[in-house]
């Protein structure tokens, strides 16, 4: 099966495998069970991802388990935060359509 994330992924992705990658994601969900990005949208969803808030902070190991992070779902995460990772911005919209992330390109004039 083929990778295709990052070169930079790649020097981290064996974090995850570790025994304080574990312990530090059941402290994150024990803190914050429930999915934050679900929550903001009035839904009650059990978190099952300790997500990397600040990406660039992945770049050093120190920074892979310093934080901060959010809570989320898996859906929330594979499709949101990935999704807004790559593109710099997330698609949510408020009740008109509006984007509501400011760095979304409809809102970098307002």
């Amino acid at each position: 099966m083929r990778d295709s994330r990052s070169a930079q992924a790649s020097e981290y992705r064996h974090l995850y495998r570790t025994a304080r990658w574990r312990r530090t994601r059941n402290d994150q969900l024990e803190r914050e069970p429930l999915c934050r990005a679900c929550a903001a949208r009035g839904l009650v969803v059990a978190a099952t991802v300790c997500n990397h808030i600040d990406k660039d902070a992945k770049s050093t190991e120190a920074g892979f388990f310093a934080g901060p992070f959010s809570s989320l779902c898996a859906p929330c995460h594979d499709a949101g935060e990935q999704k807004a990772e790559s593109a710099g911005f997330t698609g949510e919209a408020d009740d008109d359509g509006w984007p509501i992330d400011p760095r979304h390109p409809a809102n970098r004039h307002r």
